[in-house]
């Protein structure tokens, strides 16, 4: 099943070889990129060019990972006829965009979508980050993602490229909730996933680790990529609490 899985993206991945916007897919911390691989065919069937990036999330701090990963995907033969290349994240992926569109620049830039980013950090590393078991499993990145001013996701600034964040406000994880300020989706809250510039937050009823998986969200994914915008009316399944915040 596996391997007929991986021929079917293998095929959407060749017709969209002449397409002339691709997407760059980032996964967040210890994850790998198969957990982006629903995300990956939707956007596939969608006409877009995808590169879903893996990488070692546990071995390097954010600013080394985004010079490495990004690079790469940037020059991944995949997207070298593309025009445009928009970006996709989950968690950390968030960071690695904004860290290195920070210190670089590249005239493909599209439209970013980022999913439960912890653009102003989470508490529940500020709670955890001192505990060897959390050092350990998590890296160097996940230390970086406390929400004190000097942490990494709070020194970055604000955004110079058309980002649009959905933010969960479920939660499979009572014990980190605890430690979360306001609405959360179980790692990061509601309010921590936004961050100055953005141009649009939708908020859904999903927990953090299915994000990238939910047909709602990759269908509002899709939609900003094309038009700039989440569009409540048109996703279907978008209820009344889903809803959208500026900044």
């Amino acid at each position: 099943m596996r391997v007929a899985s991986q021929v079917f993206l293998l095929l959407l991945s060749a017709l969209a070889t002449q397409a002339s916007e691709g997407v760059v897919l980032l996964h967040g911390l210890c994850r790998t990129k198969n957990s982006m691989g629903r995300l990956e065919a939707a956007l596939a069937r969608a006409g877009y060019c995808v590169e879903n990036a893996g990488y070692h999330s546990r071995t390097a701090t954010v600013q080394e990972l985004s010079d490495e990963v990004i690079v790469r995907a940037l020059s991944s033969p995949r997207l070298a006829s593309c025009a445009k290349v928009h970006f996709v994240t989950h968690s950390l992926g968030g960071l690695l965009v904004r860290s290195y569109f920070n210190r670089h620049r590249d005239p493909r830039l599209g439209r970013v979508v980022m999913l439960g980013p912890p653009n102003q950090g989470s508490e529940v590393v500020d709670f955890l980050r001192g505990w060897w078991v959390f050092q350990k499993f998590n890296g160097p990145a996940g230390l970086e993602l406390g929400t004190e001013k000097g942490s990494t996701p709070n020194q970055l600034g604000r955004v110079e490229f058309d980002l649009g964040v959905i933010a969960g406000d479920r939660s499979i994880n009572w014990i980190n909730s605890i430690l979360i300020e306001g609405p959360d989706d179980g790692k990061v809250s509601v309010e921590r996933t936004q961050v100055e510039g953005m141009r649009r937050q939708l908020i859904v009823h999903v927990a953090h680790p299915f994000l990238m998986g939910h047909r709602k969200v990759i269908e509002h994914t899709i939609g900003f990529l094309k038009n700039g915008e989440f569009d409540l009316e048109n996703v279907s399944g978008s209820r009344r609490r889903d809803h959208l915040k500026s900044i």
